[in-house]
C-alpha cells in the first residue's frame, strides 16, 4: 500500500559519512521500497523516499539534492517516459537510474535515450548489481558533468576571444616617424570589454587620427554601442570628414542605436601633425589627454570649459571646439579613460586624479628612457603602478593609447 509522505529508509551506519553516497527513491509500491532498502543495507547509501513525480521534485527543489535518483517508471501520477521527464526537468544534471517492472528492452534503451545512465529490472537485480549501477551512474553523471562544463568553458573562451577581436581594433598606421600603442583593461568585474572604445587611423597627408571613448554603463550593450561608435568614426575619418561632420554622426549614431535614452558617451578626438609639429584635439565630456615630453615629463594638456561640449547624447547639436597647441619633435600624446584615474591613491581613500596619474606616468617614461619605441612598454607600466596604487584591480574599465615620436628619427620628413 502506497504512502503519502515522504520517508527516510533504514539503512546500516547511516550516520556523519561525508562521503556517502545519498538516492531519492522514487517508488510508490511499499514492497518494492522495502526490497530495494534490504538490498542496499550493506551499502555506504542513504536512502530517501518519495511516491510520486510531484512529490519528487518537491524534495529536489528543496534540497540537499541527491546523488542520484532511483526511478519507477510506473507511478501515480506520471507512467514511462513521463516519469523521466518529469524528474529530468527538475534536475536536469542529476544521476538517474531508472528501476522498472517492466521486462520489455527497448523501453529500457528509450529511456537511457532519454537521459537515465542505466536501467534495471526488478525481477532480475540483486545488491551488488543494483550497488554498482548506482555508483558507475553517479560517476557518469558526473564525468558527463565535467565534460560539458569543460565544453562550455572552451566555447565561452572561443567567444571571448572573438568577440575582443572584434571590439579591439588593428591601428591603421603606419608612420615614419610615430609609433602608436595601445591597451584595454577590463573592470574586476568583468572579464570582457565595456564601454569604453578606441582607435586611431593615418590619412593619406599623414596625419595620424584618434580617439579614446567611454560609453555611460558596463555590459554588453554599452559595448556593442562602442563598436558601433568606433567603426562609425573610423569610416569617416577613412572618408576624409570634417571633424564637425565627424561628431555630429557619432551621436546621431549613439542616439539611434542606444539601448537606454539617457545613455550617453565622452569622446576625445585629437589628430597628430608631425609635418607641422601641431596637437589639435576635440572633447566631449572627455578627460583632456596627457603630453609626454621628451624628458619624461607628463602633464595634462590645458582645456578651459568653455573649450569642451558636452558628452555625445547629453547635448544634441552641440559643436566641439577646436584646441590646437604646439608639439615638440620629441612630445608624445597619451589618451586614457577615466577608468585610470578614478582609481584610489596609494595610501588613501582619494581618487588618484589626472595630476597623479600624470606624475605615474612621468615616473615611468623616466625609468623607460626608450619606451617610445614600444609605447605599450609605458601602458603597461602605468597601468600597473595605478592598480599597485590602488591596492589591486580597477574597479571600472581602463583605456589607454599612446602616439609616441620617435626621437632618433627627427630627420625624417
Amino acid at each position: 500500500m502506497a504512502t503519502d509522505t515522504p520517508k527516510m529508509m533504514p539503512n546500516a551506519g547511516l550516520a556523519e559519512d561525508a562521503q556517502r553516497l545519498r538516492i531519492l527513491l522514487v517508488e510508490d509500491d511499499d514492497g518494492d521500497a522495502f526490497l530495494v532498502s534490504e538490498l542496499l543495507a550493506e551499502a555506504d547509501i542513504d536512502v530517501a523516499r518519495s511516491t510520486s513525480v510531484g512529490e519528487a521534485r518537491a524534495m529536489l527543489a528543496s534540497g540537499p539534492a541527491p546523488d542520484c535518483v532511483l526511478l519507477d517508471l510506473g507511478l501515480p501520477d506520471a507512467a514511462g517516459l513521463d516519469a523521466l521527464t518529469g524528474i529530468r526537468a527538475a534536475a536536469p544534471g542529476i544521476a538517474l537510474v531508472v528501476l522498472t517492472g517492466d521486462v520489455d528492452r527497448a523501453r529500457g534503451l528509450a529511456a537511457v535515450a532519454a537521459g537515465a545512465q542505466d536501467y534495471l529490472v526488478k525481477s532480475n537485480v540483486d545488491e551488488d548489481l543494483l550497488d554498482r549501477s548506482i555508483r558507475y551512474a553517479v560517476q557518469r553523471s558526473r564525468a558527463e558533468s565535467a565534460s560539458r562544463s569543460l565544453r562550455d568553458a572552451e566555447r565561452a573562451a572561443e567567444e571571448n576571444r572573438r568577440l575582443e577581436r572584434g571590439l579591439l581594433p588593428t591601428l591603421l598606421v603606419s608612420h615614419p616617424r610615430l609609433n602608436v600603442g595601445a591597451r584595454y583593461l577590463p573592470g574586476r568585474r568583468r572579464a570582457l570589454l565595456g564601454g569604453d572604445f578606441y582607435d586611431a587611423v593615418q590619412t593619406a597627408d599623414g596625419v595620424v587620427h584618434a580617439l579614446l571613448g567611454d560609453v555611460s554603463g558596463h555590459g554588453p550593450d554599452e559595448a556593442a554601442l562602442g563598436v558601433c561608435l568606433r567603426i562609425a568614426w573610423r569610416t569617416l575619418q577613412l572618408a576624409g570628414a570634417e571633424p564637425d561632420h565627424t561628431i555630429a554622426v557619432l551621436e546621431e549614431v549613439l542616439l539611434h542605436e542606444r539601448h537606454d535614452e539617457d545613455a550617453f558617451a565622452t569622446m576625445c578626438m585629437v589628430e597628430v601633425d608631425c609635418a607641422s609639429g601641431t596637437l589639435a584635439l576635440r572633447l566631449a565630456g572627455h578627460p583632456s589627454p596627457i603630453v609626454v615630453s621628451g624628458d619624461g615629463r607628463a602633464f595634462v594638456v590645458d582645456v578651459d570649459e568653455v573649450q569642451r561640449r558636452p558628452p555625445l547624447g547629453v547635448s544634441w547639436g552641440t559643436q566641439a571646439p577646436l584646441v590646437r597647441m604646439r608639439l615638440e619633435p620629441t612630445d608624445s600624446v597619451v589618451l586614457y579613460s577615466d577608468g585610470l584615474t578614478e582609481g584610489r591613491a596609494a595610501g588613501g581613500r582619494e581618487r588618484l586624479g589626472d595630476d597623479a596619474l600624470c606624475a605615474v606616468a612621468t615616473a615611468q617614461a623616466r625609468r623607460m628612457p626608450m619606451w617610445w619605441a614600444d609605447p605599450t612598454t609605458l601602458i603597461d607600466a602605468t597601468i600597473a603602478a595605478v592598480q599597485d596604487a590602488n591596492g589591486g584591480p580597477l574597479s571600472d574599465d581602463a583605456a589607454m593609447l599612446v602616439i609616441a615620436q620617435r626621437p632618433d628619427l627627427d630627420a625624417v620628413g
